[in-house]
């Protein structure tokens, strides 16, 4: 009787349970660095863009907004309490982070609005008004 080796070439039952990138074996929500990356709908109306980040587990306090130079940095600085749990697989944390968005001259830096509601950190950035869309001007022919 022999062994013969058996290669599975389906990725893993936990890999895919767990939303690990097959390719590199990393999981998408973390950076090169190793600190997670939050995630980000970003949307745009009539009166400006509306981002909103999804980053449970935080207060308000915690989120430092900064805009320099038409950039605009979200980040926090919190440091995680080490366990000495053993986890299989640990995807969540709350961990430091920091993104960044450019924004166009057709925004009004000055009234720039965030909150915090539910785990997402929602920031709203208003256009100028000569960069809003203007109406539809119907022209009567005579």
């Amino acid at each position: 009787m022999s062994l013969v080796k058996f290669s599975n070439s389906y990725p893993d039952l936990f890999d895919r349970f767990f939303n690990y990138d097959m390719l590199n074996g990393s999981s998408k929500h973390f950076s090169k660095t190793n600190t997670t990356i939050p995630l980000v709908n970003v949307s745009e109306n009539h009166d400006g863009f509306s981002i909103e980040m999804a980053i449970p587990g935080f207060k308000k306090d915690d989120f430092k907004l900064e805009l320099d130079n038409g950039r605009l940095t979200i980040s926090s600085e919190k440091e995680e309490k080490r366990e000495d749990d053993h986890y299989a697989v640990k995807e969540y944390s709350y961990q430091s982070f920091s993104r960044s968005f450019t924004l166009s001259e057709s925004i009004e830096q000055e009234n720039i609005e965030a909150s915090y509601d539910d785990g997402i950190l929602k920031v709203f950035i208003p256009k100028k008004e000569e960069a809003k869309p203007k109406p539809i001007k119907v022209i009567d022919v005579k």
